[in-house]
């Protein structure tokens, strides 16, 4: 990888990339991509007009869940991240905007596709450099200790759907088919190959510098999260390679295809949340709007 970012002229790119400042800009993307991720949710409106309050922790922790679940795996307190007294205003203001800004101008201009794959693509790099630093920190603290690195990583890359069905309690929901450990997404499995590569990558054992990982991943995550969002696709780019893998080892396919999960039979629950999120909600919020008129 070294040497064809060398063929290419990209090394200094990759540094000047991975050092590259994530607030404001990408910080707000993760945001507004995170919080119309909530809208999308059954009854997250309702809950909105219903209990404003309960709608803001919702979305505070569609934004910072991660930051949470590692802070409690890690020894250190589930409130540290709410002393970034910037993050959670802007989180707050982008929540504000996506529930109630008049005439729902906010959210139909950030639902509109081609702003839309921006913002996916711009929250892709955040959510690699959360990776990167969850295995860096799990690494400083337990410098042998492989699978927390991994754990931690993964945690921070994927930890807002690692605690979804405990922010659905929040909002008066209770839907344990959508566990994101029985039906995981794209952007989970991802977290945990990309936590692995990077904790190869911290212990020396993947021969690759940090930054042009770093680079590598983000683009095969922004790349492959707009091509999906855009096609409206819930498939992933791993499920021929696991189906045969789970095949060989533990004789049977991982819980079934892709389409399986992701499209349920008619009448029957949604299994994914992305399904009910892109797809189902919208659908329906939107039969209910043109009812009431």
């Amino acid at each position: 990888m070294e040497n064809v970012l060398a063929v290419l002229n990209l090394g200094d790119f990759a540094q000047a990339f991975s050092k590259m400042g994530m607030f404001p800009v990408f910080d707000v993307a993760y945001y507004i991509v995170s919080i119309l991720y909530l809208k999308y949710e059954p009854g997250s409106v309702e809950v909105s007009r219903r209990s404003p309050v309960a709608s803001w922790l919702c979305a505070m922790l569609y934004c910072f869940g991660s930051y949470i679940l590692a802070d409690i795996m890690l020894g250190s307190s589930p409130l540290d991240y709410f002393q970034y007294n910037s993050h959670i205003l802007l989180a707050s203001a982008v929540w504000y905007l996506i529930f109630y800004c008049p005439l729902n101008l906010f959210y139909k201009c950030v639902a509109f596709l081609p702003v839309k794959l921006v913002l996916v693509a711009l929250k892709e790099v955040v959510r690699t450099r959360k990776i990167a630093a969850g295995v860096h920190h799990a690494h400083h603290a337990y410098h042998h200790g492989y699978f927390i690195m991994v754990i931690v990583g993964y945690v921070k890359g994927s930890g807002v759907a690692l605690i979804s069905n405990f922010e659905q309690l929040l909002r008066g929901v209770w839907r344990p088919e959508t566990n994101e450990i029985l039906n995981m997404s794209f952007p989970t499995k991802a977290s945990l190959y990309g936590a692995i590569l990077f904790t190869l990558q911290e212990s020396h054992w993947m021969p690759v510098s940090k930054s042009a990982l770093i680079l590598v991943f983000t683009l095969f995550m922004a790349t492959t999260k707009v091509v999906m969002t855009a096609r409206h696709s819930h498939g992933s780019p791993f499920s021929l390679v696991e189906s045969w893998t789970c095949h060989l080892l533990f004789g049977s396919p991982l819980g079934g295809s892709e389409e399986d999960n992701h499209h349920p039979p008619a009448g029957a629950a949604p299994s994914s949340p992305l399904k009910s999120k892109e797809e189902l909600s919208e659908g329906a919020r939107k039969r209910k709007v043109k009812k009431a008129e």
